[in-house]
């Protein structure tokens, strides 16, 4: 079902079904100058724009009874080119109000400063890399066990180190391309952080460079050769920064963090986070009992 939306002055309401649309449109509650938006509009649009979708058609004429400054039959253009004025915004077809982006959240790339800022915290940012982290393993292990079987079949010892060191080049390149470029991309996040929510970005709130992202690639190796105290830090320092973020002047925010709709960022940890959570629990668990296993079988040898 699709969901509506319509702008009342500076407030959004919705969502609501194109069945409580027409009845809002009925009451008077909502004319064809109103702002409307739903998924797949790039912006908010008049109402007017949507009569067809909506099936207005009747309501419309009906309406046309009604005080409205504006010929509601026939006036459509004067909507469209700016010469009839659009609540809030005194005139014009500009609209103060940005389409909500529903589907991914990072539409918006205009730094809005001034705002509450909800900061990623330890738990949210550890559910992002387990995804990460899961999709990486995907793509390189194939790719390892290929070039290692190369390796061995060869019969050269020479040639399996050489195939060792490319896997782990191989390795590192892919890693520094993926999250590099993710993090220096339009949204900021990499495929775990869009799916929890988060972003990363300046400490003004900016989008940052590839060269940043890489370098805070390389930062979050010095982040775990100290016993990942590194990646621990997020959990206690101010804004949730780890020492790698510390060293490339970085944030992990909420996705709507710095943008025109703070009042969207989520607080708690989100139902994604938590299922995630969970299964890293229980990835963890199961790996403990397959080591208890391995070494009660090499016991029960000995």
């Amino acid at each position: 079902m699709t969901e509506w939306y319509f702008a009342d002055g500076q407030e959004r309401q919705g969502p609501l079904s194109a069945e409580e649309m027409r009845q809002r449109f009925q009451r008077g509650d909502i004319t064809l100058t109103t702002l409307v938006w739903r998924e797949g509009f790039a912006q908010w649009a008049p109402l007017s724009e949507a009569v067809d979708e909506l099936q207005l058609q009747n309501l419309a004429s009906a309406a046309s009874t009604v005080g409205s400054g504006i010929d509601l039959r026939g006036d459509y253009t004067a909507i469209d080119n700016g010469t009839a004025p659009l609540p809030g915004t005194g005139g014009g077809t500009y609209s103060p109000y940005t389409a909500p982006a529903a589907a991914t959240g990072y539409a918006n790339t205009a730094v809005v400063s001034g705002q509450d800022v909800v900061y990623a915290g330890f738990w949210k940012r550890y559910a992002a890399y387990f995804i990460d982290y899961i999709l990486l393993t995907v793509v390189t292990l194939p790719l390892s066990m290929i070039i290692n079987v190369m390796g061995v079949s060869s019969g050269s010892e020479g040639m399996q180190v050489a195939l060792t060191l490319v896997v782990m080049l191989l390795s590192m390149v892919i890693s520094i391309g993926y999250y590099a470029g993710f993090h220096a991309s339009r949204g900021g996040a990499t495929l775990g952080k869009m799916a929890v929510g988060i972003k990363v970005v300046r400490g003004t709130g900016e989008r940052i460079s590839f060269l940043r992202a890489f370098c805070r690639y390389l930062a979050t190796i010095v982040s775990s050769l100290i016993l990942m105290i590194g990646f621990i830090m997020a959990a206690f320092t101010e804004r949730k920064q780890a020492l790698h973020d510390m060293m490339c002047d970085t944030l992990v925010v909420d996705k709507w963090a710095f943008t025109d709709h703070p009042e969207l960022q989520q607080r708690g940890l989100g139902t994604v986070t938590i299922v995630i959570l969970v299964i890293a629990a229980l990835a963890v668990v199961a790996l403990f009992g397959v080591m208890i296993a391995m070494i009660g079988v090499i016991a029960s040898m000995s």
